[in-house]
């Protein structure tokens, strides 16, 4: 992945990243400003006052709903309405196909997660914190544990943190390796060592989550925001942002460009210059579409390339700002195969607790199938329809997985029917790697149910 030089007042979530990814320890974290929010925040600023700056900032959710996050902090009881402990969860689970903006930040700045865990804990009267990390993110949970022990010896964690009376522990803690563990509920579920299946809402985590007890769950991006904008104050961050949103965004590109990767950015900023930072399409290939925010977004197409990378503006054209991770469909890949892959990595990670997700994905993953291979009919269309309507509806299922992994279904028909047309009139697509003519399969195939294995990512 790739990184720019950094001005820290104009990319403060990349500044300390170097080009060669070795990961930022306690001495030059220290050395460049770290912890200093730390130590004028503890004790000098009311929790209240914290949470007055956050609210100002307009910070927003960067895993990808894009809340509020000062509004969502606010539902948590304060003072002394509910005694006992209170709860801080970083998700680091990081699951979502086409995503790697947050293992960028823990494998080379460990220590700027840590700051803004302690101060948002701060702010919210937390006194036990877990980072939920990705059980595969072996590297970034040995580094956060050794940020950890740092930390402890630094007496920036444990009792009395700088003498200012607050107490807070963190602890890291290895993810069940499912998808459905960065849905907050399912999440909560997972640490208290039960099924990853989300909760019914309400009750609402922050009044009664892990535990039973008032409960944050934010991404690590969000986290490692807090404590700049603490120091530096709500005007700053909110002139960082290019229009509404405030802020900078980790943006990444992943596909056939010339160089993939992460890069710190105004949020707002086009998605055509994105395009550009990646050093556009490979030679050879062209742009058909792509997946804004993740494996779970709608498809936009090359029309779209002047629109700000924002929620609102990505939203008004019809698909999610999601993660700010774009994955590409080029002109040589057959929209059918692409679109499969990520309703079978779907129907794989869903939890099974309702029957449009536990039966409806691998049905849709099964119909695809059968039109990839050649074994489609008309009605297959008329079927993913019925189940795009169905399954895709919010309200119609426990939560949100089944309606996301509907959205590049929806949209891939959408912009690129003519590769279904083709795979069902012709029994075979040039643009797949397999040419299988119609009719010379199996029967037997038609009715398994299995989901293929495969993951997007």
């Amino acid at each position: 992945m790739s990184t720019q030089l950094n001005d820290p007042l104009t990319r403060p979530l990349t500044k300390n990243i170097r080009e060669d990814r070795r990961p930022t320890d306690m001495a030059a974290y220290e050395a460049n400003d770290g912890y200093q929010s730390l130590h004028s925040t503890l004790g000098k600023r009311s929790p209240a006052d914290c949470l007055q700056i956050i609210k100002d900032s307009n910070l927003r959710g960067r895993g990808g709903a894009g809340f509020p996050t000062g509004m969502k902090w606010s539902f948590v009881p304060m003072e002394d309405a509910t005694p006992g402990h209170k709860y801080l969860v970083c998700n680091a689970d990081e699951m979502e196909p086409g995503t790697f903006k947050d293992r960028w930040l823990l494998e080379c700045d460990p220590h700027q997660l840590i700051e803004g865990m302690i101060i948002s804990a701060y702010t919210l009267q937390a006194d036990i914190g877990y980072i939920f990390i990705r059980s595969e993110y072996l590297l970034a949970a040995q580094l956060l544990r050794e940020a950890i022990a740092d930390c402890h010896a630094k007496g920036y964690l444990g009792d009395n943190i700088l003498g200012s009376g607050f107490n807070f522990e963190l602890h890291v803690h290895a993810s069940a390796g499912r998808y459905i563990c960065g849905e907050e509920t399912a999440l909560i579920n997972s640490l208290e060592g039960k099924r990853a299946n989300p909760r019914a809402k309400p009750p609402f985590p922050q009044v009664s989550g892990l535990w039973g007890r008032p409960t944050i769950v934010n991404n690590v991006e969000t986290l490692c925001n807090i404590h700049h904008i603490v120091q530096h104050g709500a005007q700053w961050f909110q002139n960082l942002g290019i229009g509404s949103d405030a802020g900078t965004k980790l943006y990444g590109i992943s596909g056939r460009v010339n160089k993939p990767g992460c890069w710190e950015l105004p949020i707002g900023t086009p998605i055509r210059d994105i395009f550009a930072l990646a050093g556009g399409m490979e030679q050879g290939y062209e742009l058909r579409g792509f997946l804004p925010g993740g494996g779970s977004t709608d498809f936009l197409t090359p029309e779209h390339l002047d629109l700000a990378m924002d929620y609102d503006t990505i939203g008004k054209a019809g698909s999610r700002m999601g993660t700010g991770t774009m994955i590409v469909l080029d002109d040589k890949t057959c929209a059918v195969g692409f679109v499969k892959n990520l309703v079978e990595f779907f129907a794989q990670e869903s939890c099974g607790f309702c029957t449009p997700c536990r039966d409806g994905l691998p049905w849709s993953a099964q119909v695809l199938d059968d039109i990839q291979q050649g074994r489609g009919t008309s009605e297959d269309m008329n079927t993913l329809a019925r189940q795009i309507g169905f399954i895709g509806a919010i309200g119609n299922t426990h939560c949100a997985l089944a309606p996301g992994a509907m959205e590049p279904l929806a949209s891939g028909i959408q912009y690129f029917r003519e590769d279904f047309e083709r795979h069902l009139n012709n029994g075979h697509c040039p643009l797949c790697h397999e040419h299988n003519p119609k009719g010379k399969h199996d029967s037997q195939h038609k009715g398994q149910q299995g989901v293929s294995q495969g993951v997007a990512s």
